[in-house]
């Protein structure tokens, strides 16, 4: 659990160092670098999640997703062929005009 705090710590000061920045358009253009950074890292941890055996209901728990609503969010992110996750717009179910 002190592991846990720690993040949690780590975390707080990296917001509070975004907070300090006293120009507001270089405060923005470093939220949205911090937002696109935490977003790559959210869409590997959800890779490795998959690829440790979690399940998409697994890892919609932590999101309050169910199964169905985790694979929509983050299954084109996934590195590996997932046989768990539903054919995309390009799969077997895909009728063409």
């Amino acid at each position: 659990m002190a592991g846990r705090r720690d993040h949690g710590k780590r975390l707080r000061r990296a917001v509070d160092a975004l907070r300090a920045i006293d120009d507001p358009i270089t405060r923005l253009d470093a939220t949205r670098a911090a937002r696109e950074e935490l977003d790559r890292r959210e869409r590997d941890a959800v890779a490795d999640c998959r690829d440790a055996g979690h399940t998409w209901t697994d890892i919609g728990a932590r999101y309050g997703l169910t199964r169905q609503g985790a694979q929509q969010r983050f299954r084109r992110h996934h590195r590996k062929s997932d046989p768990g996750s539903p054919p995309g717009p390009a799969g077997p179910r895909s009728v063409t005009p």
